[in-house]
């Protein structure tokens, strides 16, 4: 019986939560049609929150979190997917409810799983992984309405995973990037990504007139919510386009329908987790040719298992720069 590593979270008696790195038998996976050896993981929010127990994550614990995968099929029961080939799964219910990508191991259904594209390591698509996928995502959604070229965007918690990706691809796309941020200390780190200018997060908040502030963005990416998105809402350009893919600071916002009816704005929701294969094979290849990102390594630090619980902590407290990548 073929006995791997992962990282486990588990509920005490007193309800609160644990991580401890231990022993698991492949048996213990679900049954599903590929086993893939995992070679990188990597962290974002959601992957801590279900290491820390937050309601509506996960359902049952002892759980092993990790909503992404790089890896290499070791069994594949589907004829499209062969033993050797390179695979990313990222999002469905990995990580979730299904044992997840903080091991050396994991079994998933086939429909969750896309080829590596052959000019993308598996370590840079951990790199880039949901988070950039969710960036991605949120670009092609921009680009549909507008050029990238020269657009002036707006991008919240730029100093995460999402907005990292974000303000680099935009900057390598032409757009004029716009960061904000509530680290005092990152400026280095986000004109290193590309962007043209830092505005703190309290900064722009108070400098904000609500329901409608001077336009001066053409497009945003924002993974906020809250009064972020209130603001960010009030200071589009006409015909602007917002992108909401998450809400680290809250999932409830005020607006009215004046930025919509006075200015053409568009507010659209961003979805990795669920999205269509189809949908993902397109970012995915794009990451892998026309958004070629260099120098990631920069932006990203890698950690084992042992040492991936204290990233989990910076990243629930909001003290984490950038990626973290998790070689198995």
């Amino acid at each position: 019986m073929k006995k791997f590593m992962a990282l486990i979270t588990s509920q005490k008696q007193d309800g609160t939560f644990t991580n401890k790195v231990c022993q698991k038998s492949i048996d213990d996976l679900p049954l599903n049609d590929l086993l893939v050896k995992v070679q990188y993981s990597s962290l974002n929010y959601k992957d801590a929150l279900s290491a820390s127990g937050a309601k509506g994550i996960t359902k049952e614990y002892p759980h092993t979190p990790g909503i992404d995968v790089a890896g290499i099929i070791e069994e594949s029961s589907n004829d499209h997917f062969s033993v050797g080939e390179k695979v990313i799964v990222t999002g469905f219910d990995l990580g979730m409810n299904t044992s997840g990508g903080f091991a050396e191991y994991v079994r998933v259904p086939s429909k969750w799983a896309i080829k590596c594209p052959n000019s993308l390591s598996t370590k840079e698509s951990m790199m880039i992984g949901t988070a950039g996928l969710t960036a991605g995502l949120c670009i092609a959604e921009i680009e549909k309405h507008k050029p990238l070229n020269d657009l002036k965007i707006i991008v919240s918690g730029a100093t995460g995973g999402v907005g990292s990706i974000a303000t680099k691809l935009l900057s390598l796309l032409g757009s004029e990037v716009i960061a904000i941020t509530g680290k005092k200390d990152k400026d280095d780190f986000l004109y290193d990504l590309g962007c043209s200018n830092i505005i703190q997060r309290e900064d722009f908040i108070n400098s904000t007139r609500l329901p409608l502030n001077k336009g001066n963005y053409d497009a945003a990416i924002d993974v906020a919510g809250g009064d972020i998105l209130s603001c960010i809402i009030a200071s589009m350009n006409y015909n602007g386009i917002i992108t909401a893919c998450g809400n680290v600071a809250s999932p409830k916002f005020n607006t009215t329908v004046f930025p919509f009816i006075l200015r053409s704005n568009r507010l659209i929701g961003i979805d990795s987790a669920t999205c269509s294969l189809k949908i993902r094979k397109i970012i995915w290849n794009n990451f892998s040719n026309i958004w070629k990102l260099s120098n990631l390594e920069k932006m990203c630090k890698t950690v084992d298992l042992n040492n991936l619980i204290n990233e989990i902590d910076k990243i629930l407290s909001g003290q984490l720069t950038g990626r973290v990548i998790i070689k198995t």
